[in-house]
């Protein structure tokens, strides 16, 4: 048996954002589709350096040797999705701390306010915590953006929380699909319905029927 030992490691965790509610809307057989084309574009990020330990339903958690190896880690992954037609996109969390690592598996607050992390971020979004922030060397053309202390449940003391951004801004306007999450690019066919002061774009004349049915269900109040 594989004894315990305590080291410092880099976590990060992504999901797909709206997975659930892609699934609702489009059916099983399409969501394990996108599943299966996600851990495909997942595992082209990794390297030596950047490993997968574990995968359940569509959350990933990968372990890195520094917090920049995490964070070109979670940028690579977001733009090979980003590429992918009528595709959710992905949410990151990363988080460096002291971890149990027993065998292949990885315990302690480390790892548990990682995944804090990720579920904070929205969709598209890559946040870190500033231990990740101040410590990962200067990468091209990234930068971190202060969000502010965040509390977090059954973690005692505010975390700060940084976006990691890079590039240029994206081409072209993107929207999110109220009913199933993936995202849209507006074309002269894409469907749109509005409602309140906004106008609602929709992946298929499907998911703009059950919205036009009930938009209060998918809509804030």
């Amino acid at each position: 048996m594989d004894r315990p030992e305590e080291i410092d490691v880099t976590f990060l965790i992504s999901d797909l954002a709206g997975y659930t509610a892609l699934t609702e809307a489009h059916g099983n057989l399409h969501a394990a589709e996108v599943i299966h084309r996600y851990v495909q574009l997942s595992d082209s990020i990794l390297t030596p350096s950047v490993k997968r330990v574990e995968r359940v339903g569509d959350e990933l958690l990968i372990v890195a040797d520094s917090p920049a190896d995490a964070v070109g880690a979670a940028i690579r992954l977001r733009e090979l999705v980003d590429q992918e037609p009528r595709f959710p996109t992905v949410r990151c969390g990363i988080h460096r701390g002291s971890t149990v690592v027993r065998g292949a598996a990885y315990f302690g607050a480390a790892l548990n306010l990682t995944a804090r992390v990720a579920s904070h971020a929205r969709a598209g979004q890559i946040l870190c915590s500033d231990r990740v922030a101040h410590t990962a060397p200067v990468l091209p053309d990234v930068t971190y953006r202060p969000l502010g202390p965040v509390r977090f449940k059954n973690v005692p003391e505010a975390v700060q929380i940084f976006e990691v951004i890079w590039g240029p801004p994206a081409a072209g306007e993107i929207h999110v699909d109220p009913v199933c999450q993936m995202r849209v690019t507006p074309g002269s066919e894409t469907p749109r319905l509005p409602f309140g002061s906004e106008v609602h774009y929709f992946c298929s004349f499907e998911c703009a029927r059950q919205f036009a049915a009930r938009p209060e269900d998918y809509t804030l109040a």
